[in-house]
């Protein structure tokens, strides 16, 4: 019996490689990665399921060891954002990276490059990639190089820049870049692509353009975005200057994208991103069910449609899927979510602690300031929502589905943990989560989370409204209920 080919994935801890490395183990592919920091994979599932090693891609002498009977190597690496010098430090590495296949014997080299024009001058950003790509072509072992434009999934740069632009201003004027056309391509469909690679055949060395085949301009994506984000309609207009060093300030303001990756990503942005040919069909053949459109995969990065995928972890009210975010992702991406999280422990048992919590509402109250409960219930009703008077079915007992006040019960794992989805008028989701956990000394920890996911600029500034409101009655409602478990059973 053949053994399975062995891949080794470089930037496992990255956007893309982090979710090709259950991809590949799905297709039967045997996986080591080169990671220069183990400990960033502790939190990812796959981690017990690929062959970590402990290395630097700019040792060349790492690089050979890691590469020992490689099959397929995958250089998924940039050091965008990383320094005015990255542009000489990915030539460097790309080099190494050339000699020390060459050394292994590796059959393969994949890498993802970036969708360009020809024949203009380029950003830094893309004729760094540009010239990485053309290294890795020159050098001894063939290589397939994708150039892909503006990738959907959320944990994109591209895609985050997409979001919190569109969410945080209804109203943009804009570089003339927005107009110009360009080609996304899901994240899904890249990795279609990627863990095709291996079976291109061994004769193969050049590049191949890969695109959703649907053609756009930026600002189209940003009105796509808000359609699917269920958001007002927005207004852009282009203005007739570039300025790409000051957009890429203005989006490192507007967003959480940090600033050294946010200029070069916007000076990507001067042209075109359209792929010039279709060669890659001759090789692999299409996804099942065909490319992923633009909204699609939209809908895909805010978790309005499973597709299955289990490499994602729940991050907020969403599915998982290989376009929502990872454990490893960065801090910036994904969805905002606004938390207020506390937690108490007291020497009262849980079951006192979760008497009281599945008492909640209704006449039993919020066990804080009673009187801002009925105001946002009376704002809540003068604004056609459901008010705060719908109380709930049984006083002392909960099944999901369930109403308490203007809260649904989602979520129940009886003695343990309430969570309440909010049916109140917010622009935006909101949750409230209680828990009852025994400690370790016998008593209780309790645990009180305000989970909020806004909705555009308006939700963000609602949030931020109401926030000092929450440093009251958060924390006397943590308060109350511990000392109502405390006093005796709830009648």
């Amino acid at each position: 019996m053949t053994e399975p080919a062995l891949v080794l994935v470089t930037g496992a801890t990255g956007y893309v490689g982090g979710r090709l490395v259950p991809r590949l183990l799905a297709e039967g592919y045997r996986v080591r990665v080169l990671v220069r920091t183990p400990a960033k994979l502790a939190v990812v599932p796959w981690r017990d399921d690929v062959e970590v090693v402990e290395g630097d891609l700019t040792s060349v002498e790492d690089t050979i060891a890691a590469a020992q009977g490689v099959h397929t190597f995958y250089y998924l690496v940039h050091s965008m954002g990383s320094g005015r010098d990255f542009e000489a430090t990915e030539r460097r590495t790309a080099e190494l990276v050339v000699e020390a296949t060459a050394a292994a014997g590796v059959r393969r080299v994949v890498y993802m490059g970036g969708l360009h024009p020809e024949g203009v001058e380029l950003s830094t950003h893309m004729r760094s990639r540009a010239a990485v790509g053309q290294i890795l072509l020159d050098g001894p072992v063939p290589a397939v190089v994708y150039q892909a434009g503006v990738v959907i999934g959320s944990g994109s740069a591209s895609f985050e820049m997409i979001r919190h632009l569109t969410e945080n201003l209804p109203l943009m004027p804009a570089p003339s870049w927005v107009t110009n056309r360009i080609e996304p391509i899901a994240v899904r469909d890249v990795l279609h692509y990627l863990v095709a690679a291996p079976t291109v055949p061994d004769d193969v060395n050049r590049a191949f353009d890969l695109g959703s085949r649907e053609v756009l301009t930026y600002a189209a994506l940003m009105y796509g975005y808000a359609r699917e984000a269920g958001l007002a309609h927005r207004k852009i207009y282009a203005l007739p200057v570039p300025a790409p060093r000051l957009a890429g300030w203005w989006v490192a303001l507007m967003t959480p994208i940090p600033h050294a990756m946010a200029v070069p990503l916007v000076q990507s942005l001067q042209h075109d991103a359209v792929t010039s040919e279709r060669d890659v069909d001759d090789y692999v053949p299409l996804p099942e069910g065909g490319l992923t459109d633009y909204r699609s995969a939209v809908r895909y990065a805010l978790g309005r449609i499973e597709d299955g995928a289990v490499e994602t972890s729940w991050t907020g009210a969403t599915s998982g899927t290989a376009s929502e975010p990872l454990p490893s992702d960065p801090e910036w991406a994904g969805r905002t979510v606004y938390v207020d999280d506390r937690s108490r422990e007291t020497d009262v048992p849980p079951e006192r602690v979760w008497e009281v919590i599945e008492g909640i509402g209704g006449k039993n109250g919020w066990y804080s300031l009673p009187a801002a409960w009925v105001v946002r219930g009376v704002a809540d009703t003068l604004l056609g929502g459901v008010g705060h008077n719908r109380g709930r079915r049984n006083a002392s007992r909960l099944v999901v589905g369930d109403v308490v006040d203007w809260w649904r019960v989602e979520h129940l794992d009886r003695g343990r943990q309430l969570r309440l989805r909010a049916e109140m008028r917010v622009p935006g989701g909101a949750w409230l989560e209680l828990t009852a956990e025994p400690s370790d000394t016998g008593g209780t920890v309790y645990r009180q989370r305000a989970i909020y996911l806004p909705r555009g600029l308006a939700g963000k500034l609602y949030w931020w409204a109401i926030w000092p409101f929450h440093g009251l009655i958060f924390p006397s409602m943590a308060k109350n209920i511990i000392a109502r478990a405390a006093s005796g059973p709830v009648r």
